[in-house]
């Protein structure tokens, strides 16, 4: 068994739990508001940048030039397709770089990207790269879980359509790969730092999309 189906066996729990999860029900039903959908979008821009210069400082971390070409490929996609395809959302729904002045990246999204920037700083590119797969991945299972299902709010439906594209999909198989490729090169101690940056990493995507239905602040 690979370690990508090693993983996402070992988390299917709150894998499925994030698919199913009532911020994706209202998505795909149309039920949400568009003051939640704007709240994450916006959590979601300040998770995106980070995500993107994770890939791009993991690149740096590595000495294997196969491994950082890949990952700052993946980092470009990243700009040129999400945080791309987010600008026309901010458009469609007034968002100002005023409404991202005034919103402070909530607990659950800072913790988020501070795990994953604790992970590369402590345990080292492979681990790190292992936190990066879950978001991606997941979203991929997200829009095939989806599929054939049309969303009545039309910018609800772009969104899930975003996730169902080769332009997606294609880079999530790259990376899913390369994850594999990584950990089979790994010892026993570095496949536990990839397993765990994994794991903990999926545990914040669930808990990303209850922070956006929660529209969470700090206290």
């Amino acid at each position: 068994m690979t370690f990508s189906q090693t993983v996402y066996h070992q988390n299917q729990q709150l894998w499925q739990a994030s698919i199913h999860h009532p911020f994706i029900s209202a998505l795909s039903q149309g039920t949400m508001t568009l003051a939640t959908f704007r709240y994450y979008l916006i959590q979601d821009h300040y998770y995106l940048h980070d995500f993107a210069k994770l890939h791009e400082m993991a690149a740096q971390a590595t000495q294997n030039s196969d491994v950082k070409n890949l990952l700052l490929e993946l980092a470009a996609s990243l700009h040129d397709g999400e945080i791309e395809t987010r600008k026309t959302f901010f458009e469609e729904l007034h968002i100002t770089q005023q409404d991202l002045d005034d919103t402070p990246i909530a607990p659950t999204a800072y913790a988020y990207t501070s795990h994953m920037y604790r992970t590369l700083a402590q345990h080292g590119a492979p681990a790190a790269i292992a936190g990066l797969l879950p978001c991606a991945w997941l979203y991929a299972d997200i829009g095939a879980h989806l599929d054939g299902i049309q969303s009545p709010v039309p910018i609800f439906q772009a969104w899930i359509d975003s996730y169902q594209s080769d332009d997606y999909t294609g880079p999530v198989a790259k990376q899913i790969k390369l994850t594999d490729a990584i950990a089979a090169q790994a010892n026993v101690d570095e496949q536990a730092d990839m397993q765990r940056a994994f794991a903990r990493s999926t545990y914040y995507e669930h808990d990303f999309w209850q922070m956006a239905l929660d529209h969470e602040a700090w206290r």
